[in-house]
């Protein structure tokens, strides 16, 4: 009943948000590059009984109904269907009511398509679109927003137009044809859903080379001039138009300092959308419209940006746990690489009060391995918040600081990690837990750590002590948060050039072997250990065929979860692991 309930009243939205103005973007009898195949219609007008395409030859805006309260923004809506017809229109007027409803002013484009003769596949698309955010500008005073506020989300084609907008404006599209043709076409912002006709290799189709990609460059269409904006990109691991073209144009975005966010979803096609009446079992791309709402939030384009709250503070107490025990790694005496500078390790189980799923999950904090605090903010919340779910979690404290003799910074909480591992596989059955469901995380030099434990498992930390040391140390998932160290521009301090150049290589002590398992990334984009660590793994992963999330978070830098405003991507991070280990099936 609920679920028809819903379904019921996405129909009510969609009849109420079409409600609005109509209003042609052209001049009659001026419409550049005129084609008489071409219409302006969405698919559902194209299909209706009736239809007659002569009546549809004209692009236009639809103007939403106006929010209750506008926040002073504007957000242009751009559909999708491959530069051939436009048929995102339901998931349009539901991304304006959702916008509208945190006061935004809403607006959508239908250009002409199919796509024209003679001319690129995009170009009266583009015309109509630089036509349009003049036009849009020219309205701010009346509909009550400023005209440097004004964004553009798009889907596929829509989502190619998107990025040509917020990349291209100072290249005229078309002549000038009024006096409307004076104002700037650049928009403020850009949310690209799963570009489309962005790389060399499928420029007017699906990625020839998908996986690999090693010779496809961004398309020359986009310029990446001086008013090129801040954008977030969405994108499914599978998408066959392909998601390299969004860590591409991200990337470019970060050579140029220009603040993004990038969201990748495993396993997910083209139109990766989900449900977002899931719940507790959703996933990311079940709730990606969030993470739209959030980048606004953030970039505070609604300027409602909140006070940062302290995230220790958000998590005070451990009263989901029931069961704590706390234990050695080591027998007395068989330590490997024993020194006398580094502390002692050990591993805490906690246990919640109601177990609702048998995984596990292994906790550990960063410190430049100089030092980590499994009591700390990169640890403690999330443990509170696992045992809230009715996970059991594993904290670890590994060797610290830098062993010396030679020895790489991290091959002491390496051995350490290796032999927790064992030791929680090896209890896992006797305390109701299943020990094919391990799950390793870790922050900073502990997202190295982690990369460490989930690429390497091949490769042997230390000699075998005892019998502990048959059991297999690889794990399930792992969920790296800023990894740090990743690439060789910052194989032991912050990246140089932030990992954006080529030539900075994943680091060689990641094996990649046959047993690394999927992950989840979240790093921030201002981040001095660059978010680029987690791109080129998460690259690298999907090269090998294993399919991993991948977040970044706008503005924010290394630990940015201790402190974080309301409804942020910083602020709801966590929610991140448990979508992740949903998706995947490890909370079953």
């Amino acid at each position: 009943m609920k679920k028809t309930m819903f379904v019921w009243s996405w129909f009510l939205v969609t009849a109420l948000a079409c409600s609005g103005e109509r209003v042609a973007l052209w001049p009659e009898g001026k419409i550049p590059d005129f084609q008489p195949q071409q219409i302006a219609a969405t698919t559902k007008e194209a299909k209706a009984p009736g239809f007659k395409a002569a009546e549809y030859t004209m692009p236009h805006l639809n103007w939403y109904e106006a929010p209750a309260v506008t926040n002073g923004a504007c957000m242009l809506l751009i559909t999708g269907g491959g530069y051939n017809n436009c048929c995102d229109g339901v998931w349009i007027d539901r991304a304006a009511q959702k916008l509208t409803a945190l006061g935004y002013v809403c607006v959508s484009l239908t250009y002409r398509t199919p796509r024209p003769k003679g001319l690129p596949i995009y170009q009266s698309a583009w015309e109509d679109g630089q036509r349009a955010v003049r036009l849009v500008r020219s309205e701010a005073q009346k509909r009550g927003f400023d005209p440097e506020k004004i964004g553009a989300l798009g889907f596929s084609a829509g989502s190619h137009l998107t990025v040509l907008l917020g990349t291209s404006a100072l290249t005229p599209a078309y002549g000038p044809i009024d006096e409307l043709d004076k104002l700037p076409c650049h928009i403020n912002w850009a949310v690209p859903i799963y570009t489309a006709y962005a790389l060399t290799d499928g420029l007017t189709g699906p990625n020839t080379n998908d996986v690999k990609a090693i010779d496809a460059k961004l398309s020359d269409v986009f310029k990446f001039d001086a008013k090129t904006c801040p954008m977030a990109f969405f994108h499914g691991g599978k998408d066959a138009y392909s998601p390299l073209g969004s860590t591409q144009i991200y990337r470019q975005l970060r050579r140029m300092k220009i603040p993004a966010e990038l969201h990748l979803f495993a396993d997910r096609p083209h139109g990766f959308m989900g449900d977002p009446a899931k719940g507790e079992q959703g996933t990311a791309y079940d709730n990606w419209f969030d993470r739209v709402t959030e980048f606004l939030r953030q970039m505070n384009y609604d300027g409602r940006l909140g006070a940062e709250e302290d995230l220790m503070a958000r998590y005070p107490k451990d009263d989901a746990r029931d069961a704590y025990r706390k234990e050695p790694l080591w027998p007395e005496g068989k330590m490997p690489d024993v020194q006398k500078n580094q502390c002692q390790p050990y591993l805490e189980w906690h246990m919640p009060k109601e177990l609702k799923t048998k995984a596990i999950q292994i906790i550990y904090s960063g410190g430049a391995y100089g030092g980590n605090a499994p009591d700390g903010f990169e640890v403690a919340p999330t443990r509170r918040y696992l045992n809230e779910k009715g996970m059991t979690v594993v904290t670890m404290k590994y060797r610290t600081p830098r062993p010396q003799g030679g020895l790489a910074k991290h091959v002491t909480a390496w051995q350490d990690l290796q032999r927790a591992i064992r030791i929680v596989r090896s209890q896992a059955t006797a305390k109701g837990l299943d020990p094919d469901r391990i799950g390793i995380m870790g922050s900073s030099a502990g997202g190295h750590l982690t990369l460490m434990g989930a690429t390497s498992s091949k490769s042997s930390s230390y000699s075998p002590i005892d019998d502990l040391d048959k059991i297999s140390c690889n794990v399930q998932w792992a969920v790296a948060i800023y990894p740090a160290y990743a690439l060789t521009d910052g194989a032991n301090s912050p990246n140089a050039k932030g990992g954006n150049e080529d030539d900075a290589l994943l680091v060689p002590e990641f094996s990649f072997d046959s047993a690394t398992c999927p992950m989840l990334f979240i790093h921030g984009d201002a981040d001095g250990w660059a978010p680029m660590n987690s791109v080129k793994c998460w690259e690298q992963l999907r090269r090998m065929g294993i399919q991993s999330d991948l977040h970044t978070l706008v503005g924010r830098g290394h630990c940015f979860q201790r402190k974080a405003a309301p409804e942020t991507g910083s602020y709801t991070w966590m929610g991140r692991i448990w979508e992740f280990m949903n998706h995947k099936g490890f909370n079953k």
